[in-house]
């Protein structure tokens, strides 16, 4: 029996939003983080990254997501206003869909039974309410703020007491339950309050914001403690959280630091800088923080603006690992060897390492804007990837340095699709088939038909039209030579191309979900025109090392693996990525890697083939 069945989720990054924080969560046990990416929520294995969930259910952009403190359930919200609670510890089922305000969900808290939930954001009528985790029902009225609540937290011991910051300046100081207002902290910040969080004693809490100030409180009177650090935080402070022993917290700033604090003393102790040293780097800005209770080794997590998560251990000057991804949608990909290369919708790239489920970025100046494709090639000894992109522009990476080579050629053009053969890379153009070789313009085909994707293998290039034909091309040197070949089976425009590594086979896909096998050469014999179960555009194709077997991704969000042997059999992975699949490649035997509109990379074992 054919099968195919999940073997990793390597996650995207957390969404970022530039002068806003992103919430990080953390298990009880320190074992795993929560965060938001896009419509999903990861829950990601902090000792091997390269392990975690993903949860789906959400329809619109997510926003939050909090571990209970029993940890066996995740709150998380989105943009629409709507807080789902589910379980994180078995199959991932969605115990309640919450609608709490009429906008973005900012922040979420839990009491101390993992029974009651505070959710605040943005909203019309009200900025956040309090419910049951397992049934919605009103517990307590979030009141008192006249602009969006950015934060709350709940202190996890009786009496219970709560606190919520806005961009009105103030605290609200609630007591509970039910939860009711008890006064308002006015006068403390002057300007957005980004961050509130009790200690695990519920002794004090600590507020934060954009004023770059830290105010400690009393945890049972709400009484105002203490300002500390005046002066010692640069640009807006987004993420506070506390140690397990309620002695120190930690602070994340826009100032592109991460502080310890010694809450009594009120001292810094220990600073992290990112980016280079005297440069001011935008990216390293330090929009979130969690520090994991459960754990040994006082690590601290923090998220900047690109996404990437710092590893941070006390007494380390620099992070011990960082961790990487997409935030936004892959748009292409291509696989060297046991590296997989994906790009994004905002031009970045991705180094994935087969092995170890870890991604790397590509050094060098790279692409500004949307990458429309990326081909592998070892034709020049050293193993490359070229991509292109929609800045216009054609850029080479070496593999093993994973860094951008020589300099970027500029395209008169956006390219569509690109390949390569024998050393020329090929790029489709709107009415033409563009040719280069180590950078430079060689040549240029055009074509009566509007080119859509193309591929090659040795001399002979396919190139797919929205005429609903697969013309076939002769390279000779550096011209193409129309072999006066048509493939004519399609009944919609060629959306996706795949030659076999023997170069026997080629895989035709179409716009409508259709895929077709062809011999490759002599009479391009049909071989099955029987491969048809997704319901919309083909975007990638790969054949196996056998070529007896061949892997699709759709629009649809499904992939798909087919036999030869047996056409009119075929296993499937649904929902594989949310928002569709863009990528798909074999990484040695049995095994297909995937990338898509979710941002995260998929790895599928596939067996009985």
């Amino acid at each position: 029996m054919m099968s195919i069945v999940s073997e990793a989720i390597w996650a995207a990054s957390p969404t970022t939003t530039r002068g806003q924080p992103t919430p990080l969560s953390s298990d009880p046990k320190g074992e795993r983080v929560a965060y938001a990416s896009n419509k999903s929520i990861f829950l990601r294995n902090i000792d091997n990254p390269a392990i975690s969930k993903q949860y789906t259910a959400h329809t619109s952009q997510t926003s939050v997501a909090r571990f209970s403190p029993s940890g066996y359930y995740v709150a998380s919200g989105d943009v629409s206003g709507t807080v789902r609670v589910w379980d994180c510890v078995g199959e991932g089922a969605t115990k309640g869909e919450y609608h709490i305000i009429s906008g973005r969900i900012n922040d979420i808290a839990w009491d101390g039974d993992s029974q009651r939930i505070i959710a605040v954001g943005d909203g019309k009528e009200r900025f956040g309410h309090c419910i049951t985790a397992d049934s919605g029902n009103s517990v307590g009225e979030i009141s008192g703020h006249s602009s969006q609540i950015n934060s709350v937290s709940i202190r996890q011991q009786r009496p219970l007491r709560a606190v919520t910051g806005s961009d009105d300046t103030s605290l609200v100081f609630y007591h509970g339950a039910p939860f009711k207002f008890n006064t308002n902290l006015r006068g403390q910040h002057s300007r957005f309050v980004f961050g509130t969080a009790f200690s695990p004693d519920g002794n004090v809490f600590g507020s934060v914001g954009a004023d770059k100030k830290i105010w400690l409180f009393d945890g049972k009177t709400g009484e105002q403690k203490t300002a500390i650090g005046d002066g010692v935080h640069t640009g807006s402070i987004f993420g506070i959280s506390w140690s397990k022993d309620s002695k120190q917290f930690v602070t994340a700033s826009a100032d592109q630091t991460v502080r310890i604090w010694d809450a009594e003393a009120g001292k810094a102790v220990q600073t992290w800088r990112m980016g280079e040293e005297g440069v001011v780097s935008i990216p390293d800005q330090q929009m979130g923080v969690v520090w994991p209770s459960g754990r040994s080794d006082g690590l601290v997590i923090s998220v900047d603006l690109e996404g990437n998560l710092n590893y941070l251990i006390p007494g380390s000057q620099k992070p011990t690992q960082v961790v990487r991804g997409h935030q936004k949608n892959v748009t292409a990909a291509a696989i060297s060897d046991s590296t997989f290369f994906t790009g994004s919708f905002e031009g970045r790239i991705r180094a994935w390492d087969i092995s170890t489920g870890l991604a790397d970025k590509v050094d060098g100046d790279g692409h500004s804007n949307y990458v429309a494709g990326l081909t592998a090639t070892s034709a020049k000894g050293e193993p490359q990837v070229y991509s292109v992109g929609w800045d216009d522009s054609l850029r080479s990476i070496s593999v093993p340095t994973k860094t951008f080579t020589g300099s970027s050629t500029s395209l008169k053009f956006q390219p569509k699709c690109v390949t390569t053969t024998s050393g020329t890379v090929l790029i489709v153009a709107p009415e033409s088939i563009e040719l280069y070789n180590d950078g430079e313009s060689v040549g240029s085909f055009p074509v009566k038909y509007t080119p859509t994707t193309i591929a090659a293998s040795g001399s002979t290039v396919a190139v797919g039209g929205d005429d609903k034909l697969v013309h076939i091309y002769t390279l000779s040197g550096t011209t193409l030579k129309d072999a006066s070949t048509e493939l004519r089976r399609a009944t919609s425009p060629i959306s996706a191309l795949a030659f076999s590594a023997n170069g026997e086979r080629l895989a035709v896909g179409a716009a409508n979900g259709k895929i077709y096998a062809f011999e490759a050469g002599g009479e391009w014999k049909l071989i099955t025109d029987r491969w048809s179960a997704h319901t919309a555009r083909i975007t990638s194709l790969a054949w196996d090392e056998s070529a007896e077997a061949a892997a699709s991704g759709s629009l649809d969000t499904n992939v798909m693996v087919w036999s030869v042997k047996d056409p009119g059999k075929r296993i499937k992975a649904l929902n594989a990525h949310k928002d569709g699949v863009t990528g798909v490649a074999w990484a040695g035997v049995g095994k297909v890697v995937s990338t898509g509109g979710d941002a995260a990379v998929k790895v599928w074992k596939v067996s009985g083939l």
